[in-house]
């Protein structure tokens, strides 16, 4: 079911990239009218570059998570398979 899925992964980590892109500029505008500052520029603060840095991170990992999670809904519903692991079932406590 892996390589089914593939080039519905491809697609969409194709996709989060951009959106995850465009969201952090329309963040970082709203933040700071400079562009985001590079680790290697000299001339911004280290903590303006470090929480640009984690602003990017986490919103790109925040997006990409959300249109991994819808590609594989749709997966599951073209196909009738789930492409990831199978839930575990939780372990009965005593």
């Amino acid at each position: 079911m892996k390589l089914l899925y593939k080039p519905f992964a491809i697609i969409a980590s194709m996709i989060a990239a951009r959106i995850g892109r465009s969201l952090f500029r329309t963040l970082w505008a709203k933040i700071d009218d400079a562009p985001p500052p590079k680790p290697d520029t000299g001339e911004a603060s280290a903590t303006k570059v470090v929480g640009a840095q984690a602003l990017q991170a986490g919103v790109m990992a925040g997006v990409g998570a959300a249109v991994d999670r819808a590609f594989a809904h749709v997966f599951h519903h073209l196909i009738g398979v789930w492409p990831g692991k199978p839930r575990e079932p939780e372990a009965e406590q005593e």
